[in-house]
């Protein structure tokens, strides 16, 4: 008697709410070093797909399915709407990477992804640096941000946040510069602290939260910032409330708590809910979309596109025009939005779904 194929509504991937049609998801696993990997990519509709490698814990496997789904399709958009010849995909290997961590599962990793290079490139993210994108790099030439190439991708994560900030000034408050804005940075990693740093360079006022005290003493010290909880800086009075951290921090109830008059950082899905943007909305803050304002690290990858068979760097714009534009597509979404009387986040969408045919 014939075996009955498995409905799509039983497997992890086609039953996940975060899969959206998505292309190819491969599970890697090597015994010998405890890897085990998702390799997800949502779309090559404009090119081979590029997105970093995520190393964490995860509380179960259907999470980092979900993960991984869900952050490909960001990339997707992100990158169509940085114009970007270049796909979105995203990796995640599961587990601990202070306990599992080693030279020898990079490699591993490094060579699974050679193995489907023509299709995907991955570069730094949570819980991988540059040192270990250049330990893969020893085995696979599909990975951007080593030191010979454009280097570590949260500098220019922030160079393209600053652009975005630049943008949600011009639009919500009419003004070119900085100067006695009162900014709340949350999360003091190498973006949130980039980011910090420029907006302080170019006089604005800081409030700042980590929930790494020694970080946020650093920032009080050399940046004369004022610290608050990590629970309440979404509250802060500020101009703009600026999260780096981690995503879902806009939730329908610190929605209504948030006196900034913009909400724009670098963390990616900090929308809780699609109900928690409109509340935003409905409250006159202005949201930019995570997923444009942070695309400076992808933008700073495309060494990695140009190993791949038939792609040059010469076909990208310079790195620098690239950033800029950051703040021209944000302008060119919130006037959309206006025009249509949407969320800017639901615009964004649309447009990155036309650019991809979706």
């Amino acid at each position: 008697m014939a075996s009955r194929a498995p409905e799509q509504g039983n497997m992890a991937v086609w039953g996940s709410r975060e899969f959206d049609n998505h292309e190819q998801v491969c599970f890697f696993s090597d015994e010998a070093t405890g890897l085990r990997a998702i390799v997800a990519i949502h779309s090559t509709a404009l090119g081979p797909a590029a997105g970093g490698t995520r190393f964490k814990l995860y509380a179960n496997d259907s999470e980092a399915v979900d993960d991984a789904l869900r952050l490909s399709r960001a990339m997707s958009y992100k990158s169509a709407l940085a114009g970007l010849p270049v796909g979105g995909g995203k990796a995640v290997i599961i587990g601990d990477p202070a306990r599992l961590k080693t030279r020898a599962l990079l490699h591993a990793f490094g060579r699974y992804v050679d193995r489907i290079g023509r299709h995907f490139a991955t570069g730094e993210d949570v819980g991988i640096s540059v040192a270990d994108i250049e330990t893969m790099n020893e085995v696979t030439p599909f990975v951007a941000g080593t030191s010979a190439g454009a280097g570590d991708p949260s500098v220019h994560t922030a160079t393209g946040v600053m652009h975005g900030l630049r943008a949600v000034l011009e639009r919500r408050f009419g003004k070119s510069d900085f100067t006695g804005m009162k900014i709340a940075v949350q999360g003091l990693g190498a973006v949130g602290w980039g980011v910090a740093q420029r907006v302080h360079d170019a006089g604005a006022q800081l409030v700042v939260a980590d929930v790494r005290e020694e970080v946020v003493a650093r920032a009080v010290d050399r940046l004369g910032a004022i610290s608050v909880p990590t629970a309440r800086i979404h509250a802060s009075d500020v101009d703009i409330y600026v999260p780096c951290a981690l995503g879902g921090v806009v939730t329908e109830r610190t929605a209504g708590e948030i006196r900034a008059g913009a909400v724009a950082g670098a963390a990616n899905n900090q929308l809780a809910t699609a109900a928690a943007g409109l509340a935003l909305a409905e409250r006159g803050i202005l949201f930019a979309p995570d997923y444009v304002i942070n695309a400076g690290g992808v933008i700073s990858g495309l060494e990695a596109c140009s190993a791949m068979p038939g792609r040059s760097l010469a076909q990208f714009a310079p790195l620098d025009e690239s950033l800029a534009a950051i703040h021209d597509r944000l302008i060119e979404i919130f006037d959309r939005a206006d025009r249509e009387k949407r969320t800017p986040e639901a615009t964004a969408e649309q447009m990155a779904r036309e650019l991809i045919g979706r």
